[in-house]
């Protein structure tokens, strides 16, 4: 097991934060706050409460991806570097979305909202994937 590139993860954090402005924002804002409607789902906090948990949020989630390609190793990885999109995305897809689909419908969340959380947690994760794979390199 190599070293966790700490750098990578920081780095990786903020990278899939700017996801997250870019989602929610230009791209699925507009629509987010047609389902939701004004208020949202309930209390809204202030924006640099929310910044700093997603920030800290994220960084759980890079750190432990970090952790995972650090397991893989440095040599695993440099001879295939499919795995950093692979492994982060696999993540994404075979554990986030699917708790976040039985989540919402539990909740009864419309599918229009599912689908575009669903798709904030692939292409972050990706991200993420993306950020460690520049900074191997």
């Amino acid at each position: 097991m190599g070293p966790v590139n700490w750098l990578a993860v920081l780095i990786a954090t903020l990278a899939a934060l700017a996801v997250s402005s870019v989602w929610y924002g230009p791209l699925f804002g507009r629509a987010r706050l047609a389902e939701l409607g004004p208020g949202g789902l309930g209390h809204r906090a202030a924006p640099w409460r929310t910044l700093a948990l997603t920030f800290a949020l994220l960084l759980v989630s890079s750190s432990m991806i970090g952790h995972m390609f650090a397991r893989v190793g440095p040599d695993t990885l440099a001879a295939k570097p499919w795995l950093y999109f692979m492994m982060s995305g696999g993540l994404a897809g075979a554990f986030v979305i699917p708790a976040l689909g039985i989540n919402y419908r539990n909740l009864r969340i419309s599918l229009r909202l599912a689908l575009i959380d669903a798709g904030f947690w692939l292409v972050a994760y990706l991200a993420i994937g993306l950020t460690f794979f520049l900074m191997a390199r």
